[in-house]
């Protein structure tokens, strides 16, 4: 956190470099105010940036492995910007190398480990055990270290689900 700050600064001072060149060569006919609003420009800008590449940036920074399955956009009033083009604050990835693929009576089941990255203001990750029956696409979360089926958290899947495609049809 403490780089962006440092690289909002720089793109602040970077900013107002250029309102200052601007003045200096109109012949200084431009006011003086141009100078911090081009600095708060910049800040604002670089700050911008970061917020609409944060989710991109997290993605390459994946494994070859991870597929993600869903991504939340959302809208701040403090960032007004976000109702016209809301931003990614949360996604979620599933890994095929933490897939445990099992038959259990003809049927397909895959316990997978599903991880939620969100955007705040140090990034968050958490984690959690799910399993999928792959033949009627329910799926539901494995609790505690003996990953007990909590049942009345069950789910059935659509079958264009992202999350339903990764785990039973590219496997």
């Amino acid at each position: 956190m403490i780089w962006h700050l440092i690289a909002a600064v720089f793109a602040g001072l970077g900013a107002a470099g250029i309102g200052m060149l601007l003045r200096m060569a109109s012949g200084k006919r431009l006011p003086t105010w141009i100078i911090p609003v081009f600095g708060g420009l910049g800040m604002l800008g670089y700050q911008i940036h970061y917020e609409y590449s944060w989710f991109s940036h997290k993605q390459a920074q994946l494994p070859a492995t991870a597929s993600v399955v869903e991504v939340e956009h959302g809208s701040m009033f403090w960032r007004p910007w976000t109702y016209a083009f809301p931003m990614a604050n949360a996604f979620s990835v599933v890994d095929r190398d933490s897939m445990a693929v099992r038959d259990a009576d003809g049927e397909r089941l895959v316990e997978y480990i599903r991880y939620r990255f969100e955007k705040q203001h140090v990034d968050l990750v958490t984690h959690q055990a799910w399993l999928i029956n792959c033949a009627n696409r329910e799926t539901l979360p494995l609790i505690g270290e003996e990953r007990r089926p909590r049942f009345e958290a069950m789910r059935t899947l659509d079958e264009d689900d992202a999350l339903y495609r990764a785990l039973c049809q590219e496997t």
